[in-house]
């Protein structure tokens, strides 16, 4: 049964925060907000997550998952980011964009494009994501909590509660956060590519 975190949107308390953390840094699986919509999140190292998520989700091994990440200091841990690039992504940030962009040695392979070596990044501005972010002190390795054969994400916590509660480990509610995922901007050749249109304005990128 999933454990329930009621988190205030804009002071989380910090012994939740603490909580989910210690959740997360146990190899649990997590459902939390974002700046976009809800997402599953788990550490880096977590194959068994990933599996879960998977599972969830109904995905093959060909889906690529999103390293969340709390500023630019740890983005940099991840992936390469050449000035130019830099200029345009820090102007977005944070927001609801996710960026693709060629891997460090730092991301497992399993997570990298199978062909590129790329893997997909982002800063979210969502004030429980980042204290969350904070506390733990790591990237979450995330995907859109969108369920197979459903058209929209799920925006409720107590929802999520009652669909998920023996597949993920906690959820953490802090309101609605919308349907609408990120704005994908494929950087990897260094000319940006809007790869999908969603909550962040794309336009900046054209």
């Amino acid at each position: 049964m999933a454990r329930y975190f009621d988190v205030h949107p804009d002071n989380p308390q910090r012994r939740a925060v603490a909580q989910v953390a210690e959740l997360v840094r146990q190899d649990g699986l997590i459902a939390y907000p974002t700046d976009s919509c809800y997402a599953l999140g788990c550490r880096l190292d977590n194959q068994d997550g990933l599996d879960r998520i998977r599972a969830i989700r109904k995905l093959d091994r060909r889906h690529h998952f999103t390293l969340v990440c709390q500023d630019f200091a740890q983005l940099g841990q991840f992936v390469i980011v050449d000035n130019a690039v830099f200029r345009a992504i820090k102007a977005a940030t944070p927001g609801s964009y996710t960026f693709i962009l060629p891997a460090t040695k730092e991301v497992p392979r399993r997570l990298m494009h199978e062909k590129k070596r790329t893997v997909g990044v982002r800063i979210p501005d969502h004030v429980v994501t980042q204290a969350l972010l904070a506390e733990l002190g790591e990237p979450l390795v995330s995907s859109t909590l969108l369920l197979p054969g459903v058209a929209e994400p799920l925006t409720q916590g107590w929802e999520i509660k009652e669909e998920l509660d023996h597949a993920v480990d906690a959820v953490v509610d802090s309101g609605d956060c919308g349907t609408e995922p990120t704005t994908v901007v494929d950087f990897s050749s260094g000319e940006a590519e809007i790869v999908r249109r969603g909550a962040g304005d794309p336009d900046r990128f054209a």
